[in-house]
């Protein structure tokens, strides 16, 4: 577990994946994005674990997957020069994310490659995933989840990035020091995105 300021989050291992995907399905069952992506005016949960503990288990092997003590909420963090997914993974993984996206797995491609194009190239910790389970909500988890990563970056001096898919959120990240550099409006009439970056204090 890095430093002392992590003490009050949990450090997501191999065994912890199954609870913290099922926190990060309830979270996103209403995400604009993975609505667009998926083709549906909800995302069952279901269907959603098996994306999440897909990237999960990419990114344990970096040990910034965090979670709250009763895994009411959890964050996906990438470290510097690490944020991209290596093909393999997603070759590796393929059937689950072609169960969940069907035929719009390879149009859905094309929006990572989207997202990728425009990843700033200045050293930074990305924040792939955060949410909290629903029934949580407004209870601050999202400020202990974050919190410590803001220090560790500012320690360390480099930047923060995320993308947002609900303009509701801006507010939120915007209390942390994020700065909107775009706005993406996806393919296919896709919903925006709000591209944030943060720099170090």
């Amino acid at each position: 577990m890095p430093g002392p300021a992590f003490d009050d989050l949990r450090h997501v291992t191999a065994d912890d994946v199954p609870l913290a995907a099922l926190t990060l399905a309830e979270a996103f069952y209403d995400d604009p994005l993975k609505l667009h992506l998926t083709g549906g005016r909800t995302l069952p949960i279901p269907k959603a674990v098996p994306f999440f503990t897909a990237f999960m288990r990419i990114q344990l092997a970096h040990d910034l997957v965090f979670a709250t003590p009763g895994f009411e909420g959890v964050a996906i963090w990438a470290p510097p020069d690490q944020w991209k997914v290596p093909f393999s993974a997603i070759v590796r993984n393929s059937p689950t994310f072609l169960k969940l996206y069907r035929w719009r797995l390879l149009p859905n491609l094309q929006v990572l490659g989207d997202l990728e194009s425009r990843h700033p190239h200045e050293p930074h910790y990305y924040l792939e995933f955060i949410g909290t389970s629903p029934v949580h909500q407004g209870k601050g988890m999202g400020t202990r989840l974050i919190e410590p990563m803001v220090a560790r970056a500012d320690e360390e001096g480099v930047g923060m990035y995320l993308e947002s898919s609900k303009e509701s959120n801006l507010p939120f990240y915007g209390r942390f020091g994020f700065k909107t550099r775009e706005v993406l409006h996806h393919r296919r009439h896709g919903p925006p995105q709000w591209l944030m970056w943060r720099d170090p204090r």
